[in-house]
Protein backbone atom coordinates (compact mmCIF):
# COMPACT_ATOMS: atom_id res chain seq x y z
CA UNK A 1 0.00 0.00 0.00
CA UNK A 2 1.24 3.49 -1.28
CA UNK A 3 0.27 6.36 1.43
CA UNK A 4 1.02 9.79 1.21
CA UNK A 5 0.85 11.16 4.82
CA UNK A 6 1.07 14.61 3.92
CA UNK A 7 -1.65 16.19 1.76
CA UNK A 8 -4.30 19.08 1.74
CA UNK A 9 -7.72 19.23 1.40
CA UNK A 10 -8.60 22.38 -0.19
CA UNK A 11 -10.20 25.62 1.60
CA UNK A 12 -13.56 26.59 -0.10
CA UNK A 13 -13.18 30.28 -0.14
CA UNK A 14 -15.71 31.34 -2.03
CA UNK A 15 -16.25 28.24 -4.20
CA UNK A 16 -19.59 26.00 -3.13
CA UNK A 17 -21.73 22.93 -4.11
CA UNK A 18 -19.38 20.53 -6.25
CA UNK A 19 -17.60 23.09 -7.63
CA UNK A 20 -15.84 23.15 -3.89
CA UNK A 21 -14.74 20.11 -4.13
CA UNK A 22 -12.90 20.25 -7.76
CA UNK A 23 -9.52 20.74 -5.95
CA UNK A 24 -10.04 17.46 -4.29
CA UNK A 25 -11.22 15.13 -6.89
CA UNK A 26 -8.08 16.84 -8.69
CA UNK A 27 -5.89 15.57 -5.97
CA UNK A 28 -7.63 11.96 -6.45
CA UNK A 29 -7.19 11.54 -9.79
CA UNK A 30 -3.60 12.67 -9.33
CA UNK A 31 -2.85 9.88 -7.33
CA UNK A 32 -4.69 7.66 -9.03
CA UNK A 33 -2.40 8.36 -11.91
CA UNK A 34 0.77 7.67 -9.85
CA UNK A 35 -0.60 4.97 -7.64
CA UNK A 36 -0.94 6.38 -4.61
CA UNK A 37 -3.72 4.25 -2.41
CA UNK A 38 -4.10 7.20 0.53
CA UNK A 39 -3.67 10.34 0.71
CA UNK A 40 -3.64 11.81 4.57
CA UNK A 41 -4.90 15.25 4.20
CA UNK A 42 -5.41 18.46 6.54
CA UNK A 43 -7.79 21.35 5.14
CA UNK A 44 -6.13 24.62 6.70
CA UNK A 45 -7.98 27.46 7.59
CA UNK A 46 -6.95 31.05 6.67
CA UNK A 47 -4.32 31.66 9.44
CA UNK A 48 -4.00 32.54 12.37
CA UNK A 49 -7.19 30.50 12.73
CA UNK A 50 -9.51 31.00 15.80
CA UNK A 51 -12.27 28.20 16.97
CA UNK A 52 -14.76 29.06 14.33
CA UNK A 53 -12.54 28.73 11.62
CA UNK A 54 -10.90 25.62 12.34
CA UNK A 55 -13.97 23.82 13.69
CA UNK A 56 -15.41 24.92 10.12
CA UNK A 57 -11.86 23.36 8.27
CA UNK A 58 -12.40 20.34 10.31
CA UNK A 59 -15.56 19.69 9.22
CA UNK A 60 -14.80 20.33 5.43
CA UNK A 61 -11.60 17.20 6.49
CA UNK A 62 -14.42 15.25 8.14
CA UNK A 63 -16.85 15.62 4.81
CA UNK A 64 -14.00 14.66 2.49
CA UNK A 65 -13.17 11.22 4.62
CA UNK A 66 -16.81 10.17 4.09
CA UNK A 67 -16.97 11.68 0.21
CA UNK A 68 -13.48 9.94 -0.55
CA UNK A 69 -14.13 6.80 1.42
CA UNK A 70 -10.42 4.68 1.82
CA UNK A 71 -8.88 6.75 -0.70
CA UNK A 72 -8.47 10.10 1.81
CA UNK A 73 -7.58 9.73 5.45
CA UNK A 74 -7.72 13.03 7.90
CA UNK A 75 -5.67 14.87 10.53
CA UNK A 76 -7.84 17.10 12.45
CA UNK A 77 -5.94 20.94 12.34
CA UNK A 78 -5.93 23.43 15.09
CA UNK A 79 -4.64 26.21 16.41
CA UNK A 80 -2.99 25.78 19.83
CA UNK A 81 -3.50 28.82 21.09
CA UNK A 82 -6.60 28.17 22.12
CA UNK A 83 -6.54 25.77 24.60
CA UNK A 84 -9.11 23.79 25.81
CA UNK A 85 -11.08 24.71 22.11
CA UNK A 86 -7.88 23.16 20.63
CA UNK A 87 -7.91 20.12 22.89
CA UNK A 88 -11.92 19.68 22.31
CA UNK A 89 -12.06 20.10 18.51
CA UNK A 90 -8.92 17.30 18.65
CA UNK A 91 -11.07 14.99 20.78
CA UNK A 92 -14.18 15.69 18.25
CA UNK A 93 -12.54 14.88 15.05
CA UNK A 94 -10.52 12.03 16.14
CA UNK A 95 -14.10 10.47 17.15
CA UNK A 96 -14.93 9.91 13.16
CA UNK A 97 -13.75 7.14 11.15
CA UNK A 98 -10.01 7.31 9.10
CA UNK A 99 -9.35 11.08 11.37
CA UNK A 100 -6.05 9.80 12.37
CA UNK A 101 -4.23 12.50 13.85
CA UNK A 102 -3.50 16.29 14.54
CA UNK A 103 -2.06 18.95 11.65
CA UNK A 104 -0.19 21.89 13.52
CA UNK A 105 1.12 25.08 10.95
CA UNK A 106 3.04 27.93 12.66
CA UNK A 107 0.59 29.77 14.68
CA UNK A 108 3.00 29.18 17.36
CA UNK A 109 6.26 27.81 17.66
CA UNK A 110 6.43 24.06 18.69
CA UNK A 111 8.71 24.94 21.33
CA UNK A 112 6.16 27.80 23.39
CA UNK A 113 4.23 26.43 26.21
CA UNK A 114 1.22 26.84 24.31
CA UNK A 115 1.22 23.83 22.58
CA UNK A 116 2.11 21.30 25.35
CA UNK A 117 -1.37 20.91 25.66
CA UNK A 118 -2.02 19.45 22.22
CA UNK A 119 1.04 17.16 22.34
CA UNK A 120 0.04 15.81 25.47
CA UNK A 121 -3.91 15.08 24.17
CA UNK A 122 -2.06 13.03 21.14
CA UNK A 123 -0.39 11.23 23.38
CA UNK A 124 -2.78 10.17 25.63
CA UNK A 125 -4.89 9.43 21.92
CA UNK A 126 -2.20 7.48 20.77
CA UNK A 127 -1.77 9.60 17.41
CA UNK A 128 0.81 11.34 14.96
CA UNK A 129 0.83 14.89 14.87
CA UNK A 130 2.40 15.96 11.38
CA UNK A 131 3.90 19.75 11.87
CA UNK A 132 4.73 22.80 9.18
CA UNK A 133 8.53 23.22 9.19
CA UNK A 134 11.16 24.62 7.32
CA UNK A 135 15.10 26.15 8.14
CA UNK A 136 15.02 29.30 6.50
CA UNK A 137 17.71 30.70 5.07
CA UNK A 138 15.51 34.05 3.99
CA UNK A 139 13.08 35.84 6.31
CA UNK A 140 9.72 34.64 6.07
CA UNK A 141 7.86 37.50 7.19
CA UNK A 142 4.59 35.56 7.08
CA UNK A 143 5.52 32.87 9.33
CA UNK A 144 7.65 34.65 12.03
CA UNK A 145 7.19 31.55 14.48
CA UNK A 146 8.14 28.82 12.04
CA UNK A 147 9.89 25.62 13.74
CA UNK A 148 12.04 23.87 12.21
CA UNK A 149 13.90 20.43 12.75
CA UNK A 150 15.96 21.50 15.20
CA UNK A 151 12.95 22.68 17.18
CA UNK A 152 10.69 19.00 16.81
CA UNK A 153 13.83 17.42 17.44
CA UNK A 154 13.89 19.48 20.91
CA UNK A 155 10.35 18.67 21.39
CA UNK A 156 10.59 14.81 20.49
CA UNK A 157 13.11 14.45 23.41
CA UNK A 158 10.94 16.23 25.61
CA UNK A 159 8.47 13.74 24.77
CA UNK A 160 9.56 11.09 23.40
CA UNK A 161 6.10 9.09 23.69
CA UNK A 162 4.78 11.25 21.27
CA UNK A 163 4.58 10.70 17.42
CA UNK A 164 5.76 13.29 15.44
CA UNK A 165 6.54 13.96 12.24
CA UNK A 166 8.56 16.72 10.53
CA UNK A 167 6.36 18.14 7.61
CA UNK A 168 8.12 18.25 4.49
CA UNK A 169 11.77 17.74 5.26
CA UNK A 170 12.81 18.87 1.31
CA UNK A 171 11.12 22.16 2.16
CA UNK A 172 11.53 25.69 3.57
CA UNK A 173 15.47 26.33 3.11
CA UNK A 174 18.25 23.91 4.32
CA UNK A 175 17.06 20.06 4.00
CA UNK A 176 20.47 18.83 4.94
CA UNK A 177 20.24 21.06 8.30
CA UNK A 178 16.93 19.65 8.86
CA UNK A 179 18.24 16.09 8.45
CA UNK A 180 21.32 16.43 10.21
CA UNK A 181 19.31 18.30 13.18
CA UNK A 182 15.92 15.62 13.07
CA UNK A 183 18.48 12.92 13.54
CA UNK A 184 19.39 14.12 17.35
CA UNK A 185 16.05 12.87 18.68
CA UNK A 186 15.49 8.68 18.12
CA UNK A 187 11.31 8.93 17.67
CA UNK A 188 11.34 12.19 15.60
CA UNK A 189 9.86 10.94 12.31
CA UNK A 190 9.86 12.75 8.90
CA UNK A 191 7.74 13.26 5.85
CA UNK A 192 9.49 13.03 2.45
CA UNK A 193 7.47 16.01 0.80
CA UNK A 194 8.70 19.52 -0.25
CA UNK A 195 9.61 21.42 -3.11
CA UNK A 196 13.09 20.81 -3.76
CA UNK A 197 13.82 17.61 -5.05
CA UNK A 198 17.39 17.58 -5.15
CA UNK A 199 19.59 14.46 -5.83
CA UNK A 200 20.55 12.47 -2.73
CA UNK A 201 18.07 13.91 -0.66
CA UNK A 202 16.21 10.66 0.27
CA UNK A 203 19.55 8.85 0.58
CA UNK A 204 20.98 11.49 3.17
CA UNK A 205 17.72 11.03 5.19
CA UNK A 206 18.04 6.92 5.40
CA UNK A 207 21.77 7.51 6.37
CA UNK A 208 21.07 10.20 9.25
CA UNK A 209 17.84 9.00 10.07
CA UNK A 210 16.65 5.52 9.08
CA UNK A 211 14.71 3.87 6.78
CA UNK A 212 12.07 3.22 9.85
CA UNK A 213 11.54 6.97 10.56
CA UNK A 214 10.85 8.06 6.76
CA UNK A 215 7.29 8.30 5.46
CA UNK A 216 6.56 9.15 2.25
CA UNK A 217 4.34 12.16 1.22
CA UNK A 218 3.75 14.15 -2.02
CA UNK A 219 2.49 18.03 -0.13
CA UNK A 220 1.05 18.95 -3.73
CA UNK A 221 4.39 18.04 -5.51
CA UNK A 222 2.92 14.40 -6.77
CA UNK A 223 4.89 13.74 -9.48
CA UNK A 224 8.24 14.96 -8.01
CA UNK A 225 7.22 13.38 -4.63
CA UNK A 226 6.69 10.37 -6.04
CA UNK A 227 10.16 10.49 -8.45
CA UNK A 228 12.50 10.93 -6.18
CA UNK A 229 11.51 7.94 -4.05
CA UNK A 230 11.42 5.94 -6.42
CA UNK A 231 14.40 6.80 -8.01
CA UNK A 232 15.95 6.77 -4.52
CA UNK A 233 19.23 5.18 -4.39
CA UNK A 234 17.90 3.03 -1.18
CA UNK A 235 16.93 -1.12 -1.52
CA UNK A 236 13.31 -2.05 -1.93
CA UNK A 237 12.80 -2.78 0.96
CA UNK A 238 13.38 0.22 2.88
CA UNK A 239 11.24 1.72 -0.53
CA UNK A 240 8.47 -0.30 0.93
CA UNK A 241 8.19 0.95 4.48
CA UNK A 242 8.96 4.35 3.44
CA UNK A 243 5.86 4.24 1.25
CA UNK A 244 3.30 3.08 3.55
CA UNK A 245 5.01 0.48 5.90
CA UNK A 246 5.98 2.86 7.93
CA UNK A 247 2.88 5.13 8.98
CA UNK A 248 0.61 2.08 8.87
CA UNK A 249 2.89 0.95 11.79
CA UNK A 250 2.47 4.55 13.89
CA UNK A 251 -0.89 4.04 13.45
CA UNK A 252 -1.20 0.57 14.90
CA UNK A 253 -2.49 -0.95 11.28
CA UNK A 254 -1.72 -3.94 9.83
CA UNK A 255 -3.52 -2.74 6.64
CA UNK A 256 -6.05 0.35 5.55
Amino acid sequence: MVISVHEHIGWPGKATGEESWAHDRALIEAADALGIDVVVCSCLAPRPSTPETFRAANDRMIEAVRRFKGRVWGYAYVNPGYGKEAVAEIERCLRHEDMVGVKLYNEYKCTDPAVRPVIEKCIELDVPILHHQGHCTDALPGQPFISDAGDLAALANKYPEAKLIIGHIGGGGDWEWCVRAASAAPTLYADTSGSVVDEGLIEMAVKWMGADRLLFACDGSMCAGVGKLRGAQISPDDKRKILGGNFLRLLGRKSA
